[in-house]
């Protein structure tokens, strides 16, 4: 699903954020990220979705070789993959219900298809009452849940996260842990980048370390 062969990323500013990084993360599987603060996790995450380009290796992402995806074909890719930011990226001008349809706007879906997908996403997250609110109105942990829900609205089969949980409280942040369990466990393939080790811990999942760009450690959980 994915598969990443001595991948490297250097910047114009001559920053190597990651250096030959190898793994591979089969469909279905579930498993985080972690390492000090700009170790290169967002760095990795984002190379997936081609919100950046690797500058040295090979990138597979359901099959695809990124390296020869042309500019145009990029939004297809997206489309096989949720993204779910630190800082939510919503937009505070149009409701809760508007930013979880925008992915399927965009696509092209059907208006009571839309309607459709977006009050079971939101229904998935808790947040189905709330869906003619403003962002503005919802605390961190729903600002996020809307957040989630606009990743998993067009069923894609990689969800990506980038410290979902950053911003949260442990009680709230181990409810969006499990939010992300339950997309895993209908077969979604999930990565997350988190530096909370003992939240991550407790999930008993594969768990990949990056340091300095490098992957130094490889851990799946003892049965």
């Amino acid at each position: 699903m994915i598969i990443f062969t001595d991948v490297s990323k250097r910047y114009t500013t001559g920053q190597e954020a990651l250096k030959k990084v190898s793994f591979h993360l089969n469909r279905g599987e579930m498993a985080f990220l972690t390492g000090h603060s700009g170790a290169g996790k967002s760095t990795l995450l984002r190379l997936i979705p081609l919100i950046e380009r690797n500058t040295g290796g090979q990138i597979v992402v359901h099959g695809q070789h990124l390296g020869r995806l042309p500019s145009q074909r990029i939004p297809y890719l997206r489309r096989d993959v949720g993204f779910i930011f630190q800082e939510h990226k919503l937009l505070f001008d149009r409701s809760v219900f508007d930013n979880v349809a925008l992915p399927l706007v965009i696509a092209g879906y059907r208006p009571q298809d839309v309607r459709r997908r977006v009050r079971a996403a939101l229904d998935k997250v808790g947040l189905l009452k709330k869906e003619k609110q403003l962002p503005i109105t919802l605390s961190s942990g729903q600002q996020q849940r809307v957040g989630i829900a606009r990743a998993v609205v067009n069923k894609p089969p990689i969800l990506l996260a980038d410290e979902p949980t950053g911003n949260l409280d442990p009680k709230l942040a181990h409810e969006i842990m499990q939010l992300f369990a339950e997309f895993n466990q209908v077969g979604v393939t999930v990565l997350i980048a988190s530096h909370a080790l003992s939240l991550i811990k407790s999930m008993g999942q594969r768990t990949l370390v990056l340091q300095q760009g490098q992957l130094i450690d490889d851990t799946y959980p003892h049965p």
